[in-house]
């Protein structure tokens, strides 16, 4: 064996109980410029804490239970005050042991941090790693055992990847599956072999069995660091688990020949060593793109222009009907779908975002969602060298809730000049300016006397803290990104910073706190409610606010260069007004920093449906980009996914004459009677579609039956082989009968659409700005 440093990237992570016995076996697989990397971190101890004083007891109730357990003096305490011992286990089994026959006794803590991650975390790796140790050159891989680990945070890996769709029926059975990316295009097919022009190589399989073990084959021959899909862990991956299990079959997909493994609970987690499975869905959400479904037809026509070969509701049906009597058309549509999704990973950056995630977080590259494991990642090793212990869940003993953001009264009805002041960041920055940390909370309680007043009781050190310090590098750090043009990491540490308050405001945080979350909430109040006061001092009107934004009214005849500087004079004198007040009262620096971020000419602020008081979270602005006028719905009928393209397009159409500088009341008259003559004419046919989402299995629907499943049934009796499976979205249309699947021959009923669909939106424009000559006769 030789010894060498290697630079790479962390792809998975496992543990197990070495043969020896003197310890856990860590196993981390790294992608690197020399390949694939395996590396072995062996005789380790897997640990949690526990209150000092309860030492013998423990030490007593594991030796009766004939439990191993080495007991540490460690200079840590819990947020109480109470020191704490650590208590190691040479294998995780026993360690769960030790959990389970001591909980009911007395508090345990950090008892569910993996030691694979609690390793990584303690030494501050996120993705990019050093490594040392003995190496040997294996077949496909290098093996470093007696591994030492050191953070190399700039590293940034090259990936390949392949992407992965099967198809099958409604019970799972499989029919095919498409393998597309690193060198790699391929079909799996189940059948006898058939001549074709494809584009693309076809392999046929006698069987399921035949075809899991040609597909093993293919993914260690590509040998790929990463597999995506859409929805391919809670669906492709699981599908072909289940399979291989009711086959005794073993899915040997990971590098060495390892084993794929599945386990469900609140959510699905796989692990594949060597290789890491990066599903779009969750990738999408967690980057913050929004959508009205994240469905792959969706997806694709929105991003890619493009569309999934095998279209509508019955798409199952017609999987099974061309698996039956069309297998190279199922193998086009099968590979097609692969395609979309490597397309839309590329367009989307999603590798790109994936990597720097870690690379902020620690997180594994498929570990989407995780806010609260990304928080803990960070926080606890900082934790820990102050020498605490993370707490548990409720140790704070409050019952009392954390109100929300602060939302303003809106003053509904159609302005000339309204302009949008927002606090960029406002609660990070709250955070980082009142330095609020569970830290600085422990540390404040001891010693009141020269603390921040939170809210609730609450008193923060002034000192002793970390999450104004991580604030502060994040801040920088998104600041440098800008300016060296690198998107996806801005991104990727606006919502890690975004999320900050979210786990602190989180239940299931192990450091949530109300007085922690109160006092980021109710200074948001504080600030919105000033702020709000000062503008009025000036003589402005605020008629609306929502968390960190307010809407600042300014006079109907000024021009937009005119609002332009009211804008920034304001965010000038508010932002200097906080510096000297936070300061004064508390003699601190503020870090509060408002901006001046939209003008909008003309501006609508509707009133709640059926009442005179303004509405919330739903507006229509007009904003000129480019040299040209542009609408923003926020919340409105144009951006929701339960409405129709048709109330969508006669929305849009009201509000471009609304906000027109040639409006009268009559052209609404036109606009009204035309869309609904042209209704009833069948002019709209295409844009009377309702899309939505089955949220459960058609069998769980059993009281309460919502439209799109009423249209499914009613479908059913007639074609008994339409099926659905869950989280397909389902197209429907109301006719003479009620709610059904949509096809070219419905007849409509085109009165439900007048009265759903057209006058609720033209009822909230008239009657906002109130004129009565607009009245519901006009849609009959």
């Amino acid at each position: 064996m030789t010894q060498a440093i290697y630079q790479g990237f962390i792809l998975s992570r496992q543990q197990y109980s070495s043969k020896s016995r003197r310890g856990i076996t860590l196993c981390y697989w790294l992608v690197s410029e020399q390949g694939p990397i395996k590396v072995l971190v062996e005789d380790q101890q897997a640990v949690f804490f526990i209150p000092q004083e309860k030492h013998d007891f423990a030490k007593a109730a594991l030796n009766k239970a004939n439990l191993s357990a080495n007991f540490k003096v460690v200079d840590m305490q819990h947020f109480s005050g109470a020191a704490c011992i650590g208590c190691y286990f040479n294998d995780v089994s026993t360690l769960y042991k030790a959990r389970t026959l001591l909980e009911p006794h007395l508090s345990i803590y950090e008892a569910d941090i993996r030691h694979s991650d609690r390793f990584l975390m303690e030494r501050f790796i996120k993705g990019g790693v050093w490594v040392t140790g003995d190496v040997s050159q294996k077949n496909g891989f290098i093996l470093i055992n007696n591994a030492k680990l050191k953070a190399s945070p700039e590293y940034t890996p090259t990936l390949t990847s392949l992407s992965l769709d099967i198809e099958c029926n409604g019970e799972g059975v499989l029919f095919s599956v498409g393998l597309v990316g690193n060198g790699l295009d391929t079909v799996l097919m189940i059948g006898e072999p058939q001549q074709h022009n494809q584009p693309f190589n076809i392999d046929w399989c006698f069987d399921e069995i035949n075809l899991l073990q040609k597909l093993q084959q293919y993914i260690n021959n590509n040998d790929p660091d990463i597999i995506v899909g859409w929805n391919v862990i809670e669906f492709d991956f699981s599908v072909l688990n289940t399979r291989a299990e009711a086959l005794g079959i073993t899915l040997n997909f990971g590098r060495e020949q390892q084993s794929l493994n599945i386990t469900t609970g609140h959510y699905t987690r796989l692990s594949l060593p060597g290789r890491s499975v990066i599903d779009g869905i969750d990738t999408l959400k967690n980057a913050t793109y929004h959508f009205d479904n994240y469905s792959l037809a969706n997806i694709s026509h929105k991003v890619l222009g493009e569309s999934k070969l095998i279209q509508a509701n019955n798409r199952l049906s017609e999987i099974i009907r061309q698996f039956n009597e069309d297998k190279l058309s199922l193998a086009a549509y099968n590979r097609q779908d692969c395609i979309l999704v490597n397309r839309i990973f590329t367009q989307l950056q999603l590798f790109e975002f994936a990597i720097v995630r870690t690379q902020l977080t620690g997180l594994e590259l498929e570990r989407m969602g995780g806010s609260v494991a990304a928080f803990t990642n960070l926080y606890l090793p900082l934790l820990h060298r102050s020498g605490y212990v993370a707490p548990n869940l409720g140790d704070h003993g409050l019952s009392f809730e954390s109100p929300g953001g602060y939302v303003m009264e809106s003053v509904p009805g159609l302005y000339k000049n309204i302009l949008v002041l927002d606090f960029k960041s406002l609660y990070p920055s709250i955070m980082r300016t009142f330095c609020i940390d569970p830290l600085g909370l422990i540390k404040g309680l001891d010693s009141p006397e020269n603390a921040i007043e939170g809210f609730n009781e609450a008193v923060f050190s002034r000192n002793e803290h970390h999450l104004p310090k991580l604030i502060k590098h994040l801040t920088h750090t998104r600041q440098k990104a800008k300016d060296t043009e690198q998107p996806m990491l801005s991104q990727a540490i606006k919502i890690i910073m975004n999320s900050l308050y979210g786990v602190l405001g989180s239940k299931g945080c192990r450091f949530y706190d109300p007085r922690l979350s109160s006092s980021i909430t109710l200074r948001g109040h504080e600030i919105m409610q000033t702020t709000r006061k000062w503008i009025e001092k000036l003589g402005y009107d605020v008629i609306y606010g929502d968390t960190d934004s307010i809407f600042v009214k300014v006079d109907d005849q000024l021009t937009a260069l005119s609002c332009n500087q009211i804008g920034k004079d304001l965010t000038l004198y508010i932002n200097n007004t906080w510096s000297h007040d936070i300061k004064e009262r508390f003699g601190l620096t503020s870090y509060l920093e408002i901006e001046f971020e939209t003008h909008y000419s003309p501006f609508f602020m509707p009133t709640i449906r059926g009442k005179k008081t303004g509405s919330k979270k739903r507006y229509v602005g007009q904003i000129i980009k480019n040299s040209m006028p542009k609408l923003i719905f926020k919340g409105m009928e144009t951006v929701r996914s339960d409405w129709t393209e048709l109330a969508q397009e006669f929305q849009t159409e009201l509000f471009k004459t609304l906000f027109s500088d040639s409006f009268n009341i009559e052209q609404l008259h036109v606009i009204i009677d035309s869309y609904t003559k042209k209704l009833h004419t069948g002019a709209f046919d295409n844009k009377l579609i309702y899309r939505k989402r089955l949220g459960q299995n058609l069998s769980d629907y059993i009281k309460n039956i919502p439209p799109h499943v009423q249209a499914i049934k009613k479908h059913k009796v007639n074609n008994p082989d339409f099926e659905v499976r869950r989280g397909q979205i389902i197209e429907y249309v109301y006719t003479l009968t009620g709610a059904e699947i949509y096809n070219t021959f419905n007849k409509f009923n085109y009165e439900i659409y007048v009265r759903k669909q057209l006058e609720p939106i033209a009822e909230m424009i008239t009657s906002s700005i109130d004129d009565s000559h607009v009245q519901k006769e006009l849609f009959y």
